[in-house]
């Protein structure tokens, strides 16, 4: 009986010694320092979203979008910036972490009623998912965000079409329109603090909505020109219940700045928290850019770029040989003091050069495309390859900063609406508006946004800018406008085949690509997805370029081009 007893007791200890190293194991799973979803403020992590997003879309549209659309080159480390050699290794992990944590947003916004989250969310659910159709086609979409489920469909989510992406996304933004309707004051929960784009104001994260919505209706306008015309016409003929982005003064713009207080958040390629400035040196001017702002006298270009710091003079009164020994002289020109470098024309014979080979403007240099040895480029000595080419433009000053009135992510502005509703009534013939006005428009919002304001009246007073109606006018001011937002040109690129662009000769295709590669980790995961996903593309002459077959080409159309002819 006592054996009995003192078993009952050791069962009692032990089951209290198990329930209670039980709850000592949940507590040590409970992270301290971490925040619980269930119970969160939103406004925490709404402000990661928002600056994780302003900060990988500059990063995206001022880097190697910048040299694909040849706004930009490098003159080191050139190969995916200059070439395209991206070798399949995109990745579009960052862009699912974002939103990830998004959904958090919008859940909690539901479990609070809060409809002001609930809306904010929805415009980033679809900025992003549409950055992810536009750059890949096919993309995880309807499961992509259930991985926590642990479902198979969760962890191996199915790829969505493109054109399923796309509607849903002009759905949520159909939603976010509405959520967003409301006078600020009638939201419970502000998000003022944590709105780095709109600093709270659901007014105009509302016009991003709608402004947005054109956007993807425009992308939609090749392949189902008649749901687009429904719904451009749709957002235009009620601006009540639709407004837009359309102040020219850049106050409605979805736009981030930079606080500069570590490289985090400052500037891409900065040159106060990157002492070598090697980031910022690689990037120079591409020729291509250069001569079509010097073709239309566009005052852009000195907000851009800077002058060269050493120009090149072709003397045929030299003695032949000289200039052969790189050597600068101070020379005042036009009134300034500028660095000269004299050469005779025997120095370009002997590097199997003409003088048409050689850019000559005393002011703006740009790289051409994709060539051989950038860093040498313009008989620049810099065999080092240590990106300090004097003879061409290096970018203006205030891209070495940290922050600055002009430095901003550029998310959606005033400009591109307005030239999406002057190519939806001039190309297109649809009910939105005086095509002409909007077109002005668009380039007085560009000018006002890179404080030249006053002058965009001359600017369109020029014969080459006057208006005539035209798509490849209007897709070519839009392409300048989006300056260190490249990414909306592809797009505009892909879909018009404008600005007429060509592959420099050390690009790894012949002609500008059209999507990134379904990347490696993702092939080797999700690999029966992944080849769903890439039988849905349009094999074309140029597919076999690229590094993983003409399946998963970055020359191999998705659904939103295909059969259009565009862009080549």
């Amino acid at each position: 009986m006592k054996t009995v007893r003192k078993s009952i007791i050791l069962s009692i200890l032990l089951l209290c010694l198990s329930v209670s190293c039980r709850k000592d194991l949940v507590n040590m799973n409970n992270n301290p320092n971490g925040a619980n979803p269930a119970t969160i403020n939103p406004n925490m992590v709404l402000s990661t979203v928002l600056t994780t997003v302003g900060m990988q879309l500059v990063n995206l549209g001022y880097q190697d979008m910048a040299g694909v659309m040849q706004h930009t080159q490098k003159d080191g480390w050139t190969t995916t910036h200059n070439e395209y050699d991206w070798a399949g290794s995109n990745s579009w992990t960052e862009y699912y972490d974002v939103l990830r944590n998004n959904q958090l947003v919008y859940n909690r916004g539901v479990a609070l009623n809060s409809e002001l989250h609930q809306g904010v969310a929805l415009v980033i659910k679809s900025l992003m998912f549409g950055l992810i159709a536009d750059l890949w086609g096919d993309a995880p979409y309807t499961h992509a965000l259930e991985g926590d489920k642990g479902t198979p469909e969760g962890t191996l989510p199915a790829y969505d079409k493109q054109e399923t992406i796309y509607n849903g996304i002009l759905a949520d933004l159909e939603k976010a329109n509405t959520l967003l309707s409301k006078p600020k004051n009638a939201y419970a929960i502000p998000i003022d603090a944590a709105d780095v784009f709109y600093q709270g104001d659901p007014a105009k994260w509302r016009k991003m909505a709608n402004s947005l919505a054109l956007r993807y209706y425009m992308r939609l306008s090749e392949k189902v020109p008649e749901k687009a015309k429904a719904g451009i016409e749709k957002i235009v003929a009620n601006p009540d219940q639709y407004p837009l982005i359309l102040n020219t003064d850049g106050s409605e713009d979805a736009n981030m700045s930079f606080p500069g207080n570590s490289n985090a958040d400052s500037w891409p390629a900065n040159v106060v928290y990157d002492k070598d400035s090697s980031n910022y040196r690689r990037l120079k001017m591409c020729n291509t850019l250069v001569t079509t702002l010097q073709k239309f006298k566009d005052p852009r270009l000195g907000v851009w770029a800077n002058k060269v710091q050493c120009f090149l003079v072709v003397d045929d009164n030299l003695p032949p040989g000289t200039g052969n020994v790189y050597k600068a002289v101070d020379t005042v020109v036009n009134g300034e003091q500028r660095k000269v470098r004299y050469i005779s024309p025997d120095v370009l014979a002997a590097k199997g050069l003409t003088i048409n080979d050689i850019n000559q403007d005393v002011n703006y240099v740009g790289l051409p495309p994709g060539i051989s040895g950038p860093a040498v480029y313009n008989l620049s000595n810099d065999a080092s390859q240590a990106s300090r080419n004097p003879h061409v433009s290096w970018l203006n000053d205030m891209y070495r900063q940290a922050k600055g009135p002009l430095l901003k992510s550029r998310i959606i502005t005033a400009a591109e609406v307005h030239f999406i509703l002057a190519e939806a009534a001039a190309v297109k013939g649809w009910a939105a508006g005086n095509a002409e006005t909007h077109y002005k428009s668009g380039i007085q919002a560009s000018f006002s946004v890179w404080g030249l304001g006053g002058s965009s009246a001359a600017y369109l007073e020029q014969p080459s800018v006057k208006f005539d109606g035209t798509q490849e006018q209007i897709i070519v001011q839009k392409w300048i406008a989006s300056w260190t937002a490249a990414t909306e040109a592809w797009a505009d690129y892909k879909r018009t085949g404008f600005p007429k662009l060509k592959a420099g000769p050390y690009a790894k295709g012949p002609v500008l690509p059209v999507r990134l590669y379904y990347m490696l980790e993702e092939r080797n995961l999700n690999k029966a997805n992944v080849d769903a996903a890439s039988n849905n593309l349009e094999v074309t002459t140029y597919s076999s370029f690229g590094a993983n077959g003409s399946k998963n080409s970055p020359w191999s159309k998705p659904w939103v081009i295909q059969g259009t002819g565009k862009p080549w």
